[in-house]
C-alpha cells in the first residue's frame, strides 16, 4: 500500500491504515480527544487522497484489529461473501464511491456488492463522501424488516413510542403511550427504557405493555430495553415480549464491557423465536452510536466512525428488526456540536443501510453539549430525506428518565406530513379505523387526544 502523497507542495506520510483512516475522518471531538484526528484541513484532504487510491483488497487484508484477538473482526470476516469480494477486490475506494453514487446504480445492486465489503471498507468509502453523497447513497437503499408489523417499506416512516418514566411508574408509562399512539407513534415498537434493570421489573413492564397492546388490538410489538440476559430471564419465566434488545459496539473489548457476545445474541434469538409473542423473523433490536468505544477506553486508537461501521458488521449477521443509532447521546467528549452531530448521523445512516441494516435514527443531544433543537431538527429532516426507517417518539422531545433531547410525538407527525409518508401498513389501518388519521396519512382533529383510550 502507498500511504503517502504530496499536496500543496507539502509531503504527507501515514504510518499505517489505522492512522490514515483516522486522519481522513471528518472532525469529531472524540477523535480529537484521543489525539488521532487530522491536525489541519490540508492533512485531512491528503489522507482522503491517499485513501481514495487504496483498493478494497488493501483494506480487507489488513484488518485494524487482528482476527485472532477480536471477535468483531472474526464475525465480519467469517460472514464475508468471498465470491463477491474477489470480483471487486481490485476496485479502488475512490471508484467504489463513484459506483455507489452512479445514477443508474440501484439499491439492490448496492446491497449485493455490500456482502463482499468489510466494515472497514464501508467506513473508508464513507470518509470520501459529502453530506449530499451520504443522503443520496442511502436514499437508494430500501431495507425492510418484520416483527409483527413491517417497517422500512417505501412510502412509510415508523416510530418507536418511548415515554420513559423516572420511577418506572406503570400508570405514567401507559399515559405516555396513550398520547404517543394518538399521534400515530408506535408502529415500530412500544419500547421502554427501565430505570431498574432486573428480570422482575422488566416482566412487570412487559405485562403492562402487552395488556395495553392486546386490549386495544394494536398491531405493533413491545420491548423493555434492559440488558439482554435480564430480558431473557423474564421471557423464560413467562413474560410477554416481542423482541430482545441490546447495545452493541465495534470491538470485542467494548462488547465485553456491555456484557454481550455473538454467541449470547444467538441464544437470545433462539429463545425469543420459541417463547416470544411476535411472528418475526426479525426479533432482535440493537442500539449503537459513535463514541461508545471511546467512552469505554476500548477503541484501540481507531476513529469513531470506523468503529461504528464495525458495529454494523457485527450486528448485521443477526438480521435485527431495528437498529437505533444515537450518535450525540454520550456528550461533548465524543460529539461536540451540531455540525458534528449532523455529520455523524448522516455517516451512520448511510453505513448502516449499506450493511443491509434496517436503520432507525435518533439525532439527539444532551443538555451539556453545544447543540440545540435547530441542529436536531435539521438532522431529522435530512435523515428523513435519506430514508431512515424510523425515529423515536418522546413526549415533548425531553426524555425525563434518560435526560436527553430527541424527536417528539409532534415532530413525528410533522415529518410524515412533510415527506408524504405513512405509518406501517397494519398500524396505519388501525389509526384510520379509530379516527386518528385520514387516508392520506395526516392526523385528524382527534390526533393527539390521549383521552380516547379512557372512554
Amino acid at each position: 500500500m502507498i500511504l503517502k502523497t504530496k499536496l500543496n507542495g507539502k509531503s504527507f506520510s501515514f504510518p499505517d491504515l489505522r492512522v490514515l483512516l483516522a486522519k481522513a475522518n471528518e472532525p469529531k471531538s472524540g477523535d480529537r480527544f484521543r489525539g488521532i484526528a487530522a491536525e489541519t484541513v490540508t492533512e485531512r484532504v491528503a489522507a482522503k487522497e491517499v485513501l481514495s487510491h487504496l483498493t478494497i483488497a488493501d483494506i480487507t487484508e489488513n484488518p485494524l484489529l487482528p482476527y485472532e484477538q477480536d471477535q468483531v473482526t472474526r464475525v465480519i470476516m467469517d460472514h464475508l461473501n468471498t465470491t463477491i469480494y474477489n470480483r471487486y477486490k481490485s476496485m479502488t475506494i475512490g471508484d467504489l464511491r463513484n459506483y455507489i453514487l452512479a445514477h443508474e446504480r440501484s439499491g439492490d445492486e448496492l446491497l449485493a456488492i455490500s456482502k463482499g465489503l468489510t466494515s472497514e471498507v464501508i467506513a473508508a468509502v464513507t470518509k470520501l463522501m459529502s453530506a449530499m453523497d451520504l443522503i443520496y447513497g442511502a436514499s437508494k437503499i430500501t431495507v425492510t424488516a418484520r416483527c409483527n408489523t413491517e417497517i422500512g417499506k417505501k412510502g412509510t416512516l415508523s416510530y418507536r413510542c418511548q415515554p420513559n418514566h423516572p420511577t418506572d411508574d406503570i400508570d405514567g408509562l401507559i399515559c405516555g403511550i396513550m398520547e404517543g399512539v394518538s399521534f400515530g407513534c408506535g408502529d415500530a415498537v412500544l419500547g421502554i427504557n427501565p430505570v431498574e434493570d432486573n428480570p422482575q421489573n422488566l416482566a412487570r413492564i412487559m405485562d403492562a405493555l402487552y395488556e395495553f397492546m392486546t386490549r386495544f388490538e394494536l398491531p405493533t410489538q413491545i420491548c423493555v430495553l434492559g440488558h439482554y440476559t435480564n430480558q431473557m430471564r423474564a421471557v423464560e419465566d413467562g413474560a410477554p415480549c416481542s423482541m430482545i434488545f441490546q447495545s452493541i459496539a465495534g470491538t470485542q473489548m467494548a462488547n465485553d464491557a456491555f456484557g454481550v457476545s455473538y454467541e449470547g445474541l444467538q441464544e437470545a434469538y433462539e429463545l425469543i423465536s420459541k417463547k416470544g409473542i411476535a411472528r418475526g423473523p426479525n426479533l432482535l433490536y440493537f442500539e449503537t452510536g459513535q463514541g461508545s468505544e471511546v467512552s469505554l477506553d476500548a477503541d484501540f486508537g481507531i476513529d469513531m466512525m470506523t468503529l461504528e461501521a464495525r458495529t454494523y458488521g457485527f450486528g448485521r449477521v443477526h438480521q435485527p428488526f431495528m437498529v437505533n443509532n444515537v450518535s450525540g447521546f454520550i456528550g461533548p467528549e465524543t460529539i461536540y456540536d451540531g455540525k458534528e452531530m449532523i455529520r455523524a448521523n448522516l455517516e451512520d445512516h448511510f453505513m448502516g443501510k449499506l450493511h443491509g441494516l434496517p436503520m432507525g435514527m435518533a439525532p439527539c443531544y444532551t443538555n451539556h453539549t453545544n447543540m440545540d433543537i435547530d441542529d436536531q431538527e435539521m438532522a431529522t429532516v435530512l435523515l428523513g430525506v435519506a430514508g431512515s426507517n424510523y425515529y423515536m417518539g418522546v413526549p415533548g422531545s425531553d426524555d425525563v428518565m434518560l435526560s436527553y433531547q430527541d424527536t417528539s410525538f409532534h415532530d413525528d407527525a410533522t415529518l410524515r406530513e412533510l415527506l408524504g409518508r405513512k405509518p406501517a401498513k397494519e398500524f396505519f389501518k388501525w389509526l384510520v379505523k379509530n379516527g386518528f388519521m385520514y387516508e392520506d396519512g395526516r392526523l385528524t382533529p382527534q390526533g393527539g387526544d390521549a383521552s380516547w383510550f379512557m372512554r
